[in-house]
């Protein structure tokens, strides 16, 4: 079974609303959010459909219907913001060097934003991830987009107010109008240029030393697929498989407490 520490929920809990019964209106008590946001998370671990959910958990139907109205509402998407912002006050976020990078997602059960490519049907997780791992930026998009036009949409989910100093790619960025623009936001891309790039480079060599420890994002992706439930996308709903993602970070985030 899967439990959330006290420490842990009490700095969360002001985001989840409780569902409220007069006591004189007959039928059964709301079950408390914190036994449903435990019973996500361990469809979330395993993966596992919703009605293989332990008697040990609530009714699995009051469960995916909470957790619906939380995609919905944007409730989760708050609650990683502000544990984010807290770690960057601690100090446990730095945002000075960061790095970007996106990973192909199998989408069995259809719903918007599935691309067709090579690979099958499916989307993809952007990432922006600090100079530790640490996720500062998480977004879906359907898989036949390149990244290069998803960067800026990456930025609509930014948790942190400062923007980073270097971001760091891999040569699927390696694009001058999207170095112009993101250096009129303050940001430096740091991208190594394709084999066939035909304009002249533009990138210095001994700011591409940074791009060696671009395996932070690489192995950020591995700790969210540890998650079973992320692996393939079986939410017809975008917003809830990203609602998943974001719990996932939330898992991540919390382990810096």
């Amino acid at each position: 079974m899967i439990r959330l520490t006290d420490r842990q929920w009490e700095r969360i809990r002001n985001h989840f609303p409780e569902e409220n019964i007069p006591d004189g209106r007959p039928g059964r008590k709301p079950v408390s959010t914190r036994r449903v946001l435990e019973a996500v998370l361990w469809i979330l671990n395993t993966g596992a459909q919703w009605h293989m959910l332990p008697q040990s958990y609530p009714n699995y139907k009051t469960v995916h219907r909470r957790f619906q109205t939380w995609c919905r509402d944007e409730v989760l998407r708050r609650v990683l913001t502000d544990v984010a912002n807290e770690l960057r006050d601690r100090g446990a976020l730095d945002e000075e060097e960061c790095f970007i990078d996106a990973t192909f997602v199998m989408a069995k059960g259809g719903g918007a934003e599935v691309g067709t490519t090579k690979r099958g049907k499916g989307m993809k997780i952007m990432a922006i991830v600090d100079r530790h791992g640490l996720p500062l930026s998480v977004s879906t998009h359907a898989a036949n987009h390149h990244e290069v036009r998803l960067v800026q949409l990456c930025f609509d989910f930014y948790m942190i107010e400062a923007k980073p100093g270097n971001l760091i790619g891999d040569r699927a960025y390696d694009s001058d109008p999207l170095d112009e623009e993101l250096r009129r936001d303050g940001v430096e891309m740091i991208a190594p240029h394709r084999a066939n790039r035909i304009k002249p480079p533009t990138q210095d060599r001994r700011r591409l030393s940074r791009y060696m420890r671009r395996w932070l994002v690489e192995r950020f992706f591995a700790w969210i697929q540890w998650q079973r439930r992320i692996l393939v996308r079986w939410e017809f709903h975008t917003q809830n498989f990203l609602g998943f993602v974001q719990l996932a970070c939330l898992v991540i985030l919390f382990r810096q407490f």
